[in-house]
């Protein structure tokens, strides 16, 4: 069977997915990335080998994430896309008409706007805790509540508390004097959802009209009570698709699909044999010119596979040469 494998690599989560011709997903890999996106990738595409059942060839790869040049090397990468492309393409294939994509990851969040099937606006946030799923990790810890709960225990509450939502710094004084005036447990973890999704909604949807259908992806989707929060912050129903936590990976793949559908060569795809290969990466400071770019390379044995990170690309090409 001919398979195409997505790779999104972020900071928090690495997830492989392979989808068939007609674009739905067969297997899936959902592991964390822990600080060496390397390691996670190659071990993914161990533990996907490991769920195929069948005989399958791999004839294209798509990557994207925090972590896609990278790890479009270490896989092989048809083609590398940025996290936007790749959400908005995999939300049309799972709710088709989709025309408003809330995203909230570990470390980051977006929104997507889409009108007859095409980007029109986004926006990302990149630097502040408060509107990702960090913020909510730290305080279910501080409450001592498995992340995992912590949506089911905010969808019992019937009067959530009020919690300053600008900053984590200010929400987490505000939850402790919640608890200390004797608010429940519920209404807190409802008024930190309710907290997360004002954030989010600050800085990210602030003069954009959010039309349905509105589709909530991301492994922040998986929490029930953020999927209330929205609903009734923006009154109007809010899709959480069976894949949210991999829809990075399956746009990835559906875009890898699209490429090679209109291309006659043969799959860069290293195979799973590159789960045992060494890869090391370096960097260093061009001083060519006053841009002073941090290029990083990657480098198996003594061989150059690839440079990324300046701006005017000749390293990128003198890599390619050495290559060849």
């Amino acid at each position: 069977m001919k398979v195409f494998l997505g790779v999104d690599v972020g900071s928090v989560s690495t997830n492989l997915v392979l989808i068939n011709n007609q674009c739905s997903a067969i297997q899936w890999i959902y592991r964390r990335t822990q600080g060496r996106p390397i390691e996670a990738v190659q071990q993914g595409l161990v533990d996907l080998e490991s769920l195929i059942e069948e005989p399958v060839e791999i004839t294209g790869v798509g990557t994207t994430g925090s972590a896609r040049f990278l790890s479009g090397v270490v896989v092989g990468a048809d083609i590398v896309k940025n996290e936007i492309t790749a959400h908005a393409v995999a939300a049309q294939q799972l709710v088709p008409g989709v025309r408003t994509v809330l995203e909230i990851g570990g470390q980051d969040s977006k929104i997507i706007i889409l009108r007859d099937g095409i980007v029109v606006d986004f926006a990302m946030n990149t630097v502040c805790a408060a509107g990702t799923g960090s913020f909510l990790d730290h305080q279910a810890e501080r409450l001592d509540l498995p992340i995992e709960e912590f949506g089911r225990v905010a969808s019992k509450s019937n009067s959530p508390a009020h919690i300053a939502g600008r900053c984590t710094v200010f929400a987490e004084s505000d939850m402790i004097h919640k608890q200390q005036v004797g608010c429940s447990i519920e209404d807190i973890t409802a008024g930190l959802c309710e907290a997360l999704v004002r954030n989010y909604l600050n800085n990210l949807a602030k003069g954009r009209k959010l039309q349905e259908p509105i589709v909530f992806q991301g492994g922040v989707a998986a929490n029930i009570g953020i999927k209330k929060a929205f609903e009734k912050a923006i009154s109007s129903e809010v899709v959480v698709p069976r894949y949210h936590h991999v829809m990075g990976a399956i746009g990835a793949a559906i875009l890898a699909k699209e490429k090679m559908d209109r291309q006659a060569y043969k799959s860069k795809f290293r195979g799973f044999e590159a789960s045992g290969q060494e890869f090391r990466t370096s960097s260093f400071q061009c001083a060519g010119c006053t841009n002073t770019c941090e290029v990083v390379k990657i480098k198996t044995g003594r061989k150059l596979l690839a440079c990324w990170g300046g701006r005017c690309g000749k390293w990128e090409e003198a890599a390619l040469k050495d290559r060849i």
